[in-house]
């Protein structure tokens, strides 16, 4: 049945502090809109939040009114599930404040800040939370899937640095979840998503991270391919935990220091971080220079906010995109024969494949610690990602992914599907086997306890036991 948002809205807007905005308001559109331009949908209202109480009051309006909602965030995800056809969107943008304490070495995060705000007031004292890699990423959606990052290998991930959080229920309720408190509910939202309210406000722990970190990207052509992903497995096999290495297969930026010829030429990239002055930076460098010299290098301090926004423009708003994502215990030879195979096969040169490596501080935590859809085993979660600027153009390489998936799928750990948050599509069978069923059940169960109705389901979603 097609939902309308009825003349009560006038009521939504007395008991809101924030707008609601209608179709035909002037923001309409550019409130509306998601990362992801091939979704195109269109809320009865947008409920833009400034309180924890304007969140209570939209969830109320949308439960006596029958209305679907959905939750906005940074609006990053690919799936589009910030937005609905008819409903209400509940937008927590205006949510985005940051408080650091330096001392207890804490972070208050608002459901709506980015990875921007949380970077730029935690190194304001030397400080971060381990999170993801591109700026524009809302804290709420990355943290609620996991939250993997630069400093994955070094503190773990988001959730597992998550002290506390305030949740506001599907029946208005506003329960503050952490390990003393509805422990149950803290337990499901460390990697079950949105399925059990509304975040509005994150606690982390924060960690000392140098304000500087040295980086390194070093390229090479496509037939190259097969040499530097074993290359990269010497050097993860006895990589120091103040590095990180993410392996991509992209195209050159057309960037000052690509000579002119390399300039949006496919290849393969090795980006190189290290964290803290630690010296065995300069002999990876060295290393790869030697063992394999590449195209082309940039070895460069640069401060760490700027590493946090560097694949920002590669993943700018406006982009039609589609991703799927799995891991793979290590690097064999069959997976190097699967990637050398499938990179070529892209079409548009936005288009991108990542290998992030997790272990050390990810691996020290109990693989049951958490709800996060995956073992905690040494591993590389593998991004595959087709970007365009329109759906005409997107359409060869969402089967050119979806190609790649299937190929590596025999390889990959477990059920192969992956990460939550690189999910595009969702279904049952697939979230119960990214989870595992007895993760699964856990979360269905609790589900059950929180959200009977079922009121949040535009998510990844778990449906009541």
């Amino acid at each position: 049945m097609t939902q309308t948002v009825s003349g009560r809205v006038e009521a939504l807007r007395a008991a809101m502090d924030g707008p609601v905005i209608l179709p035909g308001d002037a923001d309409y559109d550019d409130g509306r809109r998601v990362w992801n331009a091939g979704i195109d949908r269109r809320p009865g209202a947008i409920a833009r939040c400034a309180s924890t109480a304007d969140v209570v009051a939209a969830i109320g309006f949308a439960r006596e009114e029958g209305l679907e909602v959905a939750v906005r965030g940074g609006a990053h995800n690919s799936s589009g599930s910030a937005v609905c056809d008819d409903g209400l969107m509940i937008d927590l943008s205006l949510l985005n404040k940051v408080v650091v304490d330096p001392e207890a070495r804490r972070a208050l995060v608002g459901g709506g800040a980015l990875l921007t705000d949380l970077d730029s007031a935690a190194q304001a004292h030397g400080l971060a939370v381990p999170a993801g890699m591109i700026g524009h990423t809302g804290v709420g959606g990355l943290t609620l899937g996991g939250g993997m990052g630069w400093l994955t290998r070094k503190f773990g991930l988001s959730i597992d640095n998550l002290l506390s959080a305030d949740v506001v229920m599907a029946d208005g309720r506003v329960l503050r979840a952490s390990a003393d408190e509805h422990p149950d509910l803290f337990w499901a939202i460390r990697g079950g998503g949105g399925n059990f309210g509304v975040v509005t406000s994150f606690e982390f722990r924060l960690h000392e991270v140098d304000p500087m970190v040295e980086f390194g990207l070093f390229f090479w052509n496509l037939e190259q391919g097969p040499a530097v992903l074993r290359l990269a497995r010497e050097l993860l096999a006895a990589l120091a935990p103040d590095l990180n290495i993410v392996i991509a297969a992209l195209n050159a930026p057309p960037a000052p220091f690509v000579p002119a010829e390399h300039q949006f030429a496919p290849g393969y990239a090795l980006l190189v971080t290290g964290f803290d002055g630690t010296p065995a930076f300069a002999e990876i460098a060295a290393r790869i220079r030697g063992d394999l010299p590449p195209l082309f290098d940039l070895v460069t301090p640069m401060p760490y906010v700027q590493l946090q926004q560097l694949l920002d423009e590669g993943n700018a708003w406006g982009q039609h995109c589609y991703e799927k994502g799995t891991a793979v215990a290590e690097l064999t030879d069959a997976v190097i024969d699967v990637v050398a195979e499938q990179v070529p096969l892209k079409n548009f040169p936005t288009s991108i494949v990542l290998f992030y490596w997790l272990d050390g501080a990810y691996s020290r935590v109990d693989d049951d610690a958490t709800a996060f859809g995956g073992t905690r085993s040494p591993q590389f979660a593998v991004a595959i990602v087709g970007f365009a600027p329109d759906a005409d153009l997107l359409a060869p390489d969402r089967e050119w992914v979806r190609n790649f998936w299937t190929a590596l799928r025999p390889l990959a750990l477990g059920s192969g599907n992956g990460y939550v948050n690189t999910m595009s599509e969702y279904g049952d069978e697939r979230l119960r086997a990214s989870y595992g069923s007895a993760k699964y059940d856990r979360l269905a169960g609790i589900k059950t306890v929180y959200d009977p109705g079922n009121f949040f389901h535009r998510n990844a979603n778990i449906k009541p036991a």
